[in-house]
Protein backbone atom coordinates (compact mmCIF):
# COMPACT_ATOMS: atom_id res chain seq x y z
CA UNK A 1 0.00 0.00 0.00
CA UNK A 2 2.79 2.26 0.84
CA UNK A 3 4.91 2.07 -2.21
CA UNK A 4 1.50 2.11 -4.28
CA UNK A 5 1.61 6.12 -2.60
CA UNK A 6 5.17 6.35 -3.65
CA UNK A 7 6.35 5.62 -0.75
CA UNK A 8 10.10 3.81 0.03
CA UNK A 9 9.71 1.22 2.62
CA UNK A 10 12.11 -1.09 3.92
CA UNK A 11 11.64 -4.26 6.84
CA UNK A 12 12.56 -4.16 10.07
CA UNK A 13 14.32 -6.92 11.55
CA UNK A 14 17.11 -5.59 13.46
CA UNK A 15 17.50 -2.47 15.98
CA UNK A 16 20.30 -1.09 13.03
CA UNK A 17 17.33 -1.38 10.17
CA UNK A 18 15.80 1.57 12.46
CA UNK A 19 18.67 4.27 11.64
CA UNK A 20 17.32 5.98 8.99
CA UNK A 21 13.54 5.10 9.01
CA UNK A 22 10.93 8.13 9.28
CA UNK A 23 8.73 6.06 10.60
CA UNK A 24 7.33 2.49 11.67
CA UNK A 25 4.29 0.00 11.40
CA UNK A 26 3.78 -2.85 13.45
CA UNK A 27 1.42 -4.95 11.17
CA UNK A 28 -1.16 -7.49 12.09
CA UNK A 29 -0.36 -10.63 13.34
CA UNK A 30 0.21 -12.87 16.82
CA UNK A 31 1.39 -10.44 19.24
CA UNK A 32 2.89 -12.35 21.14
CA UNK A 33 4.75 -13.85 19.20
CA UNK A 34 5.82 -10.22 17.75
CA UNK A 35 6.47 -9.33 21.22
CA UNK A 36 8.79 -12.39 21.94
CA UNK A 37 10.88 -11.36 18.44
CA UNK A 38 11.43 -7.81 19.35
CA UNK A 39 12.53 -8.64 22.86
CA UNK A 40 15.25 -11.57 21.09
CA UNK A 41 16.20 -9.23 18.57
CA UNK A 42 16.62 -6.45 21.15
CA UNK A 43 13.92 -3.48 19.45
CA UNK A 44 11.95 -2.72 22.35
CA UNK A 45 14.22 -0.04 23.54
CA UNK A 46 14.76 1.49 20.07
CA UNK A 47 11.48 1.85 18.98
CA UNK A 48 10.91 3.41 22.73
CA UNK A 49 14.02 5.64 21.23
CA UNK A 50 12.61 6.34 18.12
CA UNK A 51 9.23 7.24 19.27
CA UNK A 52 10.87 9.55 22.00
CA UNK A 53 12.70 11.23 19.21
CA UNK A 54 9.20 12.19 17.89
CA UNK A 55 8.95 9.58 14.50
CA UNK A 56 5.45 8.00 14.19
CA UNK A 57 4.74 4.36 15.06
CA UNK A 58 1.51 2.72 13.73
CA UNK A 59 0.20 -0.30 14.72
CA UNK A 60 -2.45 -2.27 13.21
CA UNK A 61 -3.93 -5.44 15.11
CA UNK A 62 -1.23 -7.31 16.62
CA UNK A 63 0.63 -3.63 16.19
CA UNK A 64 -1.91 -2.25 18.34
CA UNK A 65 -1.57 -4.61 21.24
CA UNK A 66 2.13 -3.86 21.04
CA UNK A 67 1.50 -0.28 21.54
CA UNK A 68 -0.95 -0.45 24.19
CA UNK A 69 0.84 0.56 27.94
CA UNK A 70 -2.37 -2.06 29.38
CA UNK A 71 -3.48 -5.26 28.10
CA UNK A 72 -5.40 -6.67 30.90
CA UNK A 73 -2.83 -8.39 32.75
CA UNK A 74 -1.69 -10.64 29.82
CA UNK A 75 1.66 -11.40 30.83
CA UNK A 76 3.89 -10.90 27.37
CA UNK A 77 6.65 -8.55 26.08
CA UNK A 78 4.90 -5.03 25.37
CA UNK A 79 6.37 -1.60 23.76
CA UNK A 80 3.68 -0.30 26.21
CA UNK A 81 3.96 3.31 24.50
CA UNK A 82 0.47 4.31 24.42
CA UNK A 83 -2.22 4.88 27.10
CA UNK A 84 -4.59 2.66 26.30
CA UNK A 85 -6.32 -0.41 27.38
CA UNK A 86 -6.75 -3.04 24.68
CA UNK A 87 -8.46 -6.62 24.86
CA UNK A 88 -7.19 -9.22 23.09
CA UNK A 89 -9.35 -11.39 20.45
CA UNK A 90 -12.00 -9.37 21.93
CA UNK A 91 -14.52 -10.18 18.94
CA UNK A 92 -14.31 -13.88 19.00
CA UNK A 93 -11.93 -16.95 17.28
CA UNK A 94 -11.27 -16.47 13.40
CA UNK A 95 -14.54 -17.63 12.23
CA UNK A 96 -15.71 -14.09 14.14
CA UNK A 97 -13.60 -11.75 11.49
CA UNK A 98 -16.00 -9.65 10.07
CA UNK A 99 -16.09 -6.24 7.81
CA UNK A 100 -17.59 -3.16 8.32
CA UNK A 101 -18.06 0.24 7.64
CA UNK A 102 -16.66 3.21 9.52
CA UNK A 103 -16.72 6.97 10.22
CA UNK A 104 -12.99 8.02 11.28
CA UNK A 105 -12.55 11.32 12.29
CA UNK A 106 -10.19 13.03 9.80
CA UNK A 107 -10.43 10.50 7.12
CA UNK A 108 -13.50 12.41 5.55
CA UNK A 109 -16.10 10.94 3.33
CA UNK A 110 -16.58 8.22 2.62
CA UNK A 111 -17.13 5.56 5.28
CA UNK A 112 -13.95 3.57 5.32
CA UNK A 113 -14.26 -0.17 5.06
CA UNK A 114 -12.70 -1.79 7.52
CA UNK A 115 -10.96 -5.68 7.99
CA UNK A 116 -11.34 -7.16 11.45
CA UNK A 117 -9.13 -10.18 11.87
CA UNK A 118 -9.61 -11.80 15.09
CA UNK A 119 -8.95 -8.53 16.59
CA UNK A 120 -8.76 -6.56 19.46
CA UNK A 121 -10.35 -3.16 20.68
CA UNK A 122 -9.32 -0.54 23.24
CA UNK A 123 -11.16 -0.48 26.06
CA UNK A 124 -10.74 2.57 27.49
CA UNK A 125 -8.04 5.16 26.73
CA UNK A 126 -6.48 8.30 28.94
CA UNK A 127 -7.85 11.34 26.95
CA UNK A 128 -5.49 13.66 29.81
CA UNK A 129 -2.78 11.64 28.38
CA UNK A 130 -3.72 13.67 25.05
CA UNK A 131 -5.17 9.81 23.65
CA UNK A 132 -8.10 10.95 20.85
CA UNK A 133 -10.55 8.59 19.70
CA UNK A 134 -10.96 8.43 16.24
CA UNK A 135 -13.30 5.64 15.33
CA UNK A 136 -15.92 3.13 17.25
CA UNK A 137 -17.43 0.50 16.40
CA UNK A 138 -20.78 1.25 15.10
CA UNK A 139 -22.72 -1.81 16.52
CA UNK A 140 -21.25 -2.96 20.31
CA UNK A 141 -22.85 -5.97 19.66
CA UNK A 142 -20.50 -7.43 17.56
CA UNK A 143 -17.99 -6.68 20.35
CA UNK A 144 -20.04 -8.74 23.26
CA UNK A 145 -20.82 -4.99 24.78
CA UNK A 146 -24.11 -3.26 26.05
CA UNK A 147 -24.81 0.12 25.00
CA UNK A 148 -23.01 1.45 28.53
CA UNK A 149 -19.62 0.35 26.17
CA UNK A 150 -17.88 1.30 23.49
CA UNK A 151 -15.65 -0.52 21.55
CA UNK A 152 -12.70 1.60 20.31
CA UNK A 153 -11.35 0.57 17.03
CA UNK A 154 -8.88 4.05 16.06
CA UNK A 155 -6.69 6.04 18.30
CA UNK A 156 -4.14 8.41 18.16
CA UNK A 157 -1.71 9.88 20.54
CA UNK A 158 0.79 12.22 19.80
CA UNK A 159 3.26 10.54 16.77
CA UNK A 160 1.62 7.59 18.02
CA UNK A 161 -1.52 5.47 15.66
CA UNK A 162 -3.20 2.47 16.49
CA UNK A 163 -5.98 0.40 14.71
CA UNK A 164 -7.58 -2.78 15.47
CA UNK A 165 -7.99 -3.63 11.90
CA UNK A 166 -6.28 -3.89 8.76
CA UNK A 167 -6.31 -0.93 6.22
CA UNK A 168 -3.58 -2.77 4.00
CA UNK A 169 -6.42 -5.32 2.82
CA UNK A 170 -8.29 -2.27 0.78
CA UNK A 171 -7.64 -0.84 -1.51
CA UNK A 172 -8.17 2.71 0.20
CA UNK A 173 -5.34 4.33 1.07
CA UNK A 174 -6.23 6.71 3.11
CA UNK A 175 -5.14 5.60 6.85
CA UNK A 176 -1.72 5.04 5.05
CA UNK A 177 -1.76 8.58 3.47
CA UNK A 178 -2.31 9.95 7.59
CA UNK A 179 0.31 8.29 8.30
CA UNK A 180 2.43 9.67 6.07
CA UNK A 181 1.08 12.45 7.03
CA UNK A 182 2.39 12.35 10.17
CA UNK A 183 5.88 11.47 8.97
CA UNK A 184 6.19 14.48 7.14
Amino acid sequence: MLQGIGVEVREIRLPEDLVEVDGLIIPGGESTAIGKLMTRWNLIEPIKEMVSQGKPVWGTCAGMILLAKDIGGLDQPLLGLMDIKVKRNAFGSQLDSFETDLEIKGLGKPQFHAVFIRAPFIETVDESKGVEILATLPDNRAAGLDESNTAIVVARQGNLLATAFHPELTNDPRFHQLFLSMVE
